[in-house]
């Protein structure tokens, strides 16, 4: 068994420009006397929010990137571990209890006090959707209410070392009862954070101004814009004119002309995301392992890593990174093998009956690319294959549906919970309420319920090893590429921290000079 690492550690989460405070600490963030509290930043994000502002729903992540939605627990990567947040502190009460402290002189930014009652409405509200979020729902969560005041206790069906991570997940930001007023989410107002969303363009901007009342010190930006750019060139050339100031996940094709730029910083931090060939294990030819391994067999995934990405992304050797102190130890990535993906073809009564189809997710402007080259894979081993474009958010229904053949797409492991057991449960047991691949394995999901009960970290991590290598072994997927998290940055912008989950973008201590 190798030394398990704390999380920042084995990953290297964390890039920083100048850190000059900490806006989540409750201390003040120092102004940096170039800078200007009049000046506004702009965020170019590589995905809108689709189900309204619904806090179970993916629309959290943006109303977190764009410093409005906090939680009760922040996953600190610098530190690898949980830490405080609207929420001093927490402990097990019991072995399905846990019991949190609410941070006192916090205001929501319509005035309102932050108290246990408005955090067990804000998490209920959560708990008790139509399709609940993967992190907090009640197969892992079966209850919350207010103790005191400045209690919530939060209860669980079993019993369940992670609580404190679930309650950082972005999905369960809490707003003020104000917000749940109507059938739709209204966050406009009624957040925590250091910028109060003023409007909103749909699917196109959210226009966000400094909470002056901001309980974690003086916010240094006077507001900002995060737009909703799904190209990936047009975010690489707005970071490069200087119409943003922040560009998320810009593409590897992007990378040479932006390192060139004197203007703009290229930061870049390992990341728990995969690029994946996710294929439909419960519909025909998929069904059939042999044909799934026969796919993984006819790829090259190291020709896809240097062509494509550039030299960006590195093959992947299964679900997990090599550098993660769960993957399975001694994985190494498949070489192509052409005449074992015949024989596997043989070996599952495949013929050619229908061309399969390869849905490439457009916000990832590289699938596209990706997509062509496994067709011209495929079609060496006699597996025709079309390619379909589309955005994710057309595409989700039929992939949760299963109508679907193979899509191109990525998963980020840590997203849902720092923790692997979100992705685990949510993406691959036969319930999981995120598993497009539509398998199940009633040995696979044994093993995952005994992982989300062990407390020892070293434990749980061999668990979470063990299920890797089930999916591995069953093909599940083709995990094609390990990817770094890139983000483009103008050269002038202080105090900025990437965060290669997306959640921590506009924060109190982020400044510009004067223009």
């Amino acid at each position: 068994m190798r030394a398990l690492l704390p999380l920042s550690a084995s990953m290297g989460f964390v890039a920083l420009l100048t850190l000059s405070g900490c806006g989540f600490s409750g201390g003040a963030a120092e102004a940096d006397p170039s800078a200007s509290r009049d000046q506004k930043m702009v965020v170019d994000n590589f995905r809108a929010p689709v189900a309204g502002w619904a806090l179970e729903s993916d629309s959290a992540y943006i109303l977190s990137l764009s410093g409005c939605l906090e939680t009760l627990t922040r996953y600190d990567e610098k530190q690898g571990k949980v830490v405080p947040s609207l929420a001093t502190e927490w402990k097990q009460i019991a072995p399905t209890e846990w019991d949190f402290t609410i941070r006192e002189g916090v205001q929501f930014q319509d005035g309102s006090k932050l108290t246990a009652e408005t955090v067990v409405t804000s998490l209920n509200h959560v708990l008790e959707a139509e399709v609940p979020a993967r992190a907090f729902s009640p197969t892992v969560v079966s209850g919350v209410k207010a103790i005191d005041d400045r209690t919530v206790r939060v209860t669980t069906p079993s019993e369940s070392p992670l609580v404190p991570y679930r309650l950082a997940s972005v999905n369960t930001g809490i707003l003020s009862p104000a917000a749940f007023e109507d059938d739709a989410v209204d966050p406009f107002g009624h957040c925590t954070g250091p910028f109060t969303p003023v409007s909103e363009k749909p699917k196109q901007s959210l226009t966000l101004e400094r909470n002056e009342n901001y309980w974690g010190g003086q916010v240094q930006l006077a507001g900002a814009e995060v737009r909703f750019i799904t190209d990936g060139a047009t975010r690489a050339a707005q970071v490069q004119t200087g119409e943003a100031d922040v560009s998320l996940s810009v593409p590897v094709s992007s990378l040479s002309t932006l390192e060139a730029d004197s203007g703009v910083k290229i930061l870049k931090a390992d990341s728990p995301r995969t690029a994946t060939l996710y294929m439909n294990n419960g519909r025909a030819p998929f069904d059939d392992v042999d044909f799934r391994k026969a796919i993984r067999s006819a790829l090259d995934l190291d020709a896809l890593a240097g062509s494509v990405y550039e030299g960006a992304a590195i093959a992947s050797s299964g679900p997990f990174a090599p550098s993660e102190p769960w993957a399975v130890e001694d994985m190494k990535p498949h070489r192509q093998d052409l005449e074992a993906a015949k024989e596997l073809l043989t070996a599952a009564g495949y013929t050619a009956e229908r061309p399969l189809e390869i849905i490439a997710i457009v916000e990832r402007a590289e699938f596209a690319d990706v997509a062509t080259v496994i067709q011209a894979n495929l079609k060496s081993v006699g597996v025709p294959v079309t390619i379909q474009t589309k955005e994710y958010a057309a595409v989700e229904p039929d992939l949760l549906a299963g109508n679907y053949d193979m899509v191109l797409s990525q998963r980020n492991r840590l997203i849902d919970i720092a923790d692997p057991i979100g992705f685990l449960t949510a993406d691959y047991t036969c319930e999981g309420s995120y598993n497009l691949s539509h398998f199940c394995d009633q040995d696979y999901d044994k093993l995952i319920a005994q992982a989300a009960e062990t407390a020892d970290t070293e434990d749980r991590y061999r668990l979470y090893s063990e299920a890797g290598q089930i999916l591995q072994e069953q093909a599940v997927n083709v995990w094609l590429v390990n990817e770094q998290a890139v983000d483009a940055v103008r050269a002038d912008l202080q105090s900025y921290i990437q965060d290669p989950l997306s959640r921590y973008v506009l924060r109190a201590e982020t400044t510009k000079p004067t223009s």
